[in-house]
């Protein structure tokens, strides 16, 4: 049972929002390098996770994994550097944006779409094995729900009653494919069933929706009765990757969707008039979280990177060839 208030839960994702603009910037001025996924307009669903996981519980995620990283409880600060790929980083900068491990706290990623199931049914599996009372949450989209880790992962999750939490973030499109076009289901959570899972839908645009329906579904997986599929639909506002043209989505639909379906502004509509809170000190709060990342955005640029010398560094094997 979490404790946060929808007050708290708006300033996490304000602090998501405001990291990944940060990282938009680097992209920008050519400090990152490579494909970037950001997860502008789902702040909701990683905002939602909060309260729920510890330390011990691992969480894998996509390619799209700043907000879960944060969620996670990752400091701003060795994340925000890995991606700008320096060696303040979590990985020394080698990893880059979408190769992040925390070990501590048990958060990893992969660039691969449809991957990261079978890699938390192995953080569930451990789980049973030690007999830790541990959870593991794999993220993956409406695409990845398609591919064939998803269906391998759930049915020996199920077959075994592993405490495997699937979270989907379906924003209806897999890559450029629209959702109706891929999927076969007219939603991805009624897949439960097959599984012997628990399965949910929800607006991921609500936040408490959000987490009401996380903290039912890590609490089933986490008393032993199985495997748990919450899916949580919305929309991302940038393209599958910063530098995609992003011409395959009407761009009215777009515009109309950033500008009526924002879930930051959703969220604060509700905190100042269901939740009383006072605009003004509520900027206060916001443009503390801005200062904050921009402090942190400062101190990364200055932070050098990885030696040339270093390149072939954690890649090939050492030691005696037998």
């Amino acid at each position: 049972m979490s404790t946060l208030t929808l007050r708290d839960r708006y300033l996490a994702m304000v602090r998501m929002r405001r990291f990944e603009e940060a990282c938009l910037a680097g992209v920008a001025d050519r400090e990152i390098h490579g494909e970037v996924h950001l997860g502008i307009g789902q702040e909701a669903i990683a905002a939602g996770l909060l309260g729920y996981l510890t330390d011990e519980d691992a969480l894998v995620s996509t390619h799209r994994n700043h907000l879960h990283a944060l969620a996670k409880g990752v400091p701003m600060y060795p994340l925000m550097a890995e991606i700008f790929e320096k060696r303040t980083g979590l990985c020394g900068g080698f990893g880059g944006h979408m190769h992040i491990f925390d070990l501590p706290r048990r958060f990893s990623t992969t660039g691969i779409v449809g991957s990261t199931l079978p890699v938390a049914l192995g953080h569930a599996y451990a789980a049973r094995l030690s007999g830790r009372a541990s959870v593991a949450v794999g993220v993956t989209g409406d695409g990845g729900a398609n591919a064939g880790g998803f269906h391998e992962s759930l049915n020996i999750a199920g077959s075994l009653r592993l405490p495997l939490v699937v979270l989907i973030e379906n924003n209806e499109w897999a890559i450029s494919v629209p959702f109706e076009e891929s999927t076969a289901t007219a939603t991805l959570a009624e897949r439960a069933v097959s599984y012997r899972a628990w399965g949910k839908r929800v607006d991921g645009l609500d936040v408490l929706a959000v987490a009401s329906a996380f903290g039912e579904a890590v609490d089933y997986a986490r008393s032993g009765l199985g495997p748990a599929v919450l899916e949580a639909t919305c929309y991302r506002f940038r393209g599958h990757y910063e530098g995609d043209p992003d011409m395959y989505r009407p761009a009215g639909d777009r515009d109309a969707r950033r500008r009526d379906r924002d879930p930051l502004l959703i969220t604060r509509e509700s905190v100042v008039v269901e939740g009383g809170a006072d605009p003004v000190s509520l900027a206060q709060e916001e443009q503390a979280i801005a200062d904050e990342v921009d402090t942190v955005l400062a101190a990364v640029r200055r932070d050098l990177m990885p030696d040339g010398m270093q390149a072939r560094d954690h890649v090939f094997t050492r030691g005696t060839a037998r």
